[in-house]
């Protein structure tokens, strides 16, 4: 998926080789807009905004898949011939896409308070007496974060399904390096570039987890007792998402100052798990979806 200036693609592979594309113009209420523009506030309005569509796409490429592995292929041709053209664009009515903002805005959300409220149980039942100083336990939190987050991701990334999903965000950070780097987009032009790239949201999960221990470490926000300490951190969450949203936005600033790019490492290390080295194929289809979004985005500007 690559989002462009007035437009989100995503490009499909399917069965037959037919790559097909979902498009969906880029398109935020008056208040949201006027949201995006105060420092904070804009990245939790950013990342609730970026669940959504992400859940849209990835719904529609496993809406693919379930049709490639139908049995039933002359039923599904015939249902294709059918469907008008907007529908086999998108494949989502409007109530499809309420449902499936709201069941995305609430994932986020559940992940957020487990992961925010598992670690400080654990920390609080495993090491409740060793610090006198609450920046003590807030690094070990912090540590218990950092190891529970690579055991997910190292154990999910060993799955088939999962393991292809990491090749192909592997592809989409290729291309992009090759195309800001302005080599024609060919694959093999795009192999030669990393899987790795400072504009992740890999390099996200990692800041949210060092700023709230900074944050929490503040004198201003001292808890007494583990249901304390978590609803603390649940309280601090919005907050914490829109500072560590600020911090990735410096990182990618100061990229290429050598002094400064050390800012953006842990995150890099992060994608070590989050991307996979893609195959040619999956290249291929990374490079349809940007190129055809490069068009989409200067047709829509001549408009």
């Amino acid at each position: 998926m690559f989002q462009g200036k007035h437009v989100n693609v995503t490009a499909v592979r399917r069965k037959n080789d037919e790559i097909v594309f979902f498009e969906v113009p880029r398109t935020t209420q008056r208040s949201l807009q006027l949201l995006k523009k105060i420092p904070i506030v804009r990245g939790v309005v950013g990342i609730l905004e970026s669940s959504v569509k992400g859940s849209q796409h990835l719904n529609f490429s496993m809406e693919a898949y379930a049709e490639d592995e139908s049995e039933d292929d002359a039923a599904k041709k015939e249902v294709k011939k059918e469907a008008p053209p907007a529908e086999k664009k998108s494949g989502f009515g409007v109530g499809m896409v309420i449902s499936v903002a709201a069941a995305a805005i609430l994932s986020f959300i559940a992940g957020k308070v487990i992961f925010t409220g598992v670690p400080a149980a654990l920390e609080e039942l495993l090491f409740s007496g060793l610090f006198e100083s609450s920046v003590g336990h807030n690094l070990l939190e912090g540590l218990i974060k950092i190891i529970l987050l690579l055991a997910y991701l190292y154990f999910i990334s060993m799955t088939p399904l999962i393991k292809r999903l990491f090749q192909y965000h592997g592809a989409e950070h290729k291309v992009i390096s090759a195309y800001e780097a302005g080599e024609e987009l060919t694959i093999q032009n795009v192999q030669k570039y990393s899987r790795l790239h400072y504009r992740c949201g890999s390099s996200f999960m990692v800041f949210t987890i060092i700023v709230g221990v900074i944050i929490y470490s503040l004198p201003i926000f001292e808890w007494q007792g583990l249901w304390d300490r978590i609803v603390i951190r649940l309280a601090l969450l919005p907050l914490v998402l829109g500072v560590s949203y600020e911090v990735l936005r410096v990182t990618n600033a100061v990229r290429d100052l050598p002094i400064l790019r050390f800012l953006g490492f842990p995150g890099l290390w992060l994608q070590l798990l989050t991307t996979k080295e893609p195959k040619d194929e999956q290249v291929a289809v990374s490079i349809a979806s940007f190129n055809r979004m490069r068009e989409l985005d200067q047709q829509m500007s001549k408009s």
